[in-house]
């Protein structure tokens, strides 16, 4: 699952990247000041590129609601919604009955632009993080979902069953997030796609020869941290875990 991102890149670089322009330039300041740690459970607000206007870059609360819920509920429904993982990730494989999910696979589709995030590996019952970025240190292109209550966007990460890479280091789950290259993330916001096109796109496996994968500290996953500090990237090396990679 993908629970934990990062986002360093300034506002600037992610609209050269993907060719947009945020909604808001009054919200440029907020989004430029770095984030090393976003964790999902907390429900930050970060930028995501929605079907509708794949022109821009717009603030999203990360954790999908339901569109029948009003903007009231959203925090209520986060609540409930953490023992089936707070609407942070969607599984792939049901994008098309979910009862939230299959309303937004065809038209509410958006791409969330990270600088990296981070996976857990099981070493003996203890979880060490591993840090994933690109190697070329471009921002990555993550497939989500969304929905729109009132002026608010929440969205999710889509998830599909890991690759080999994924499946060594997210070895309790073996899942990965869905990330798209720079091809895919246009398709993926096209409002032409039939359903066997946006399949075809969930089983998308990212090259792994250009990802950049290692361990950091494990205050990553300690609540009694701040975890939102630059030191949180950098490599953290672990004896027991020297045969991992």
């Amino acid at each position: 699952m993908c629970f934990h991102t990062s986002t360093t890149h300034s506002v600037n670089k992610l609209e050269k990247h993907f060719k947009v322009k945020i909604v808001d330039p009054s919200m440029e300041p907020y989004f430029n000041s770095p984030t090393y740690h976003h964790n999902g459970f907390s429900h930050p607000n970060m930028l995501v590129i929605p079907q509708e206007r794949s022109d821009v870059l717009a603030p999203g609360i990360w954790g999908i609601v339901p569109s029948y819920k009003t903007k009231d509920q959203i925090k209520e429904y986060h609540k409930e919604a953490v023992r089936y993982g707070g609407g942070l990730n969607a599984r792939s494989e049901k994008a098309f009955d979910h009862f939230i999910y299959k309303d937004a696979i065809m038209d509410n589709r958006c791409i969330i632009p990270v600088s990296g995030f981070f996976e857990p590996h099981d070493h003996k019952g203890r979880k060490y993080p591993f840090c994933f970025k690109d190697k070329a240190d471009k921002p990555l292109a993550l497939a989500g979902l969304y929905t729109v209550i009132d002026t608010y966007i929440t969205f999710t990460i889509l998830t599909k069953e890991a690759s080999p890479l994924f499946a060594k280091i997210h070895n309790k789950k073996k899942r990965q997030p869905l990330i798209l290259d720079e091809e895919l993330t246009h398709n993926w916001l096209s409002v032409d796609l039939k359903e066997t096109d946006v399949e075809d796109i969930l089983h998308f496996n990212f090259p792994e020869d250009k990802l950049e994968t290692y361990t950091v500290s494990k205050d990553l996953f300690s609540p009694k941290v701040n975890s939102n500090v630059d030191t949180i990237l950098e490599k953290t090396h672990y004896l027991e875990l020297s045969n991992i990679l």
